[in-house]
């Protein structure tokens, strides 16, 4: 269905890249609202990637079977690259509860001897 960087396409050109070995994607939502937050997961805080209405057709929200994580976004085996863990919080997460999962990850230190 899609990979989605906010709420049109072609991507708003004020979207930058993370450039990490190791990224921490987050995608939040509630009613009407999405969010997208990334960051290095060995180092800093995660920046707000977008926050707002949901893209076209994605309104109201579907909740449809179960949570898969580690595919390619959009449910194809396109992906490149590796998934190493997933965490599911409860509601609209808060900045203080996001924070605390990036220092979670940051913690684990991957990539690191």
């Amino acid at each position: 269905a899609g990979v989605w960087a906010g709420n049109q396409t072609p991507v708003s050109p004020t979207n930058t890249p993370i450039i990490a070995d190791y990224v921490t994607a987050m995608v939040k939502g509630k009613a009407g609202q999405l969010g997208l937050k990334g960051g290095d997961a060995n180092s800093g805080v995660l920046k707000l990637m977008y926050e707002g209405p949901r893209p076209d057709g994605y309104d109201p929200m579907k909740k449809q079977g179960a949570i898969i994580l580690g595919i390619g976004g959009d449910n194809s085996y396109a992906a490149v690259g590796s998934f190493f863990e997933g965490v599911i919080t409860k509601g609209y997460s808060t900045d203080a509860a996001d924070d605390a999962v990036q220092e979670n990850i940051m913690a684990v230190g991957y990539g690191k001897q």
